[in-house]
C-alpha cells in the first residue's frame, strides 16, 4: 500500500481529482480535510487555508496517480508525494487490492 498526498486550493478541486482517480481504479479511497498552511512562495512567506488529500493506492499505480494529479492540479507547483506504508491491517489491504485495477 502507498499513500499519495497533495494539497489543493479548494475541496472541489481535491474531490474532482479524487473522483477521477477512483473512476479509473487507480486509487481505492481518498480522504480530504481542511488545513492551514504556511510556506514560501515567490520570495514571501504565505499563509493559506487549503484542502489536503490522501489518496490510497498500490505500489504499481503510484506513478500514474502522481502523473494524473500533476496534470489536473490547479497549482503551478503542487506538492505531490508518495509515502510507503509499513504495516496495513490485512482485511483493509485485501479490500484495497480488490478495488484497484
Amino acid at each position: 500500500m502507498r499513500i499519495v498526498y497533495s494539497t489543493f486550493p479548494s475541496k472541489e478541486s481535491a474531490v474532482e481529482i479524487g473522483e477521477k482517480l477512483l473512476g479509473e481504479k487507480l486509487i481505492a479511497c481518498y480522504n480530504t480535510f481542511k488545513i492551514s498552511s504556511g510556506y514560501w512562495w515567490q520570495g514571501e512567506i504565505t499563509e493559506d487555508e487549503e484542502w489536503a488529500c490522501i489518496f490510497k493506492t498500490g505500489e504499481k499505480h503510484v506513478e500514474k496517480v502522481i502523473e494524473t494529479i500533476a496534470k489536473l492540479h490547479p497549482y503551478e507547483v503542487p506538492a505531490i508525494f508518495s509515502i510507503p506504508v509499513e504495516m496495513v491491517h490485512s482485511p483493509y489491504e485485501k479490500w484495497l487490492k480488490e478495488n484497484l485495477e
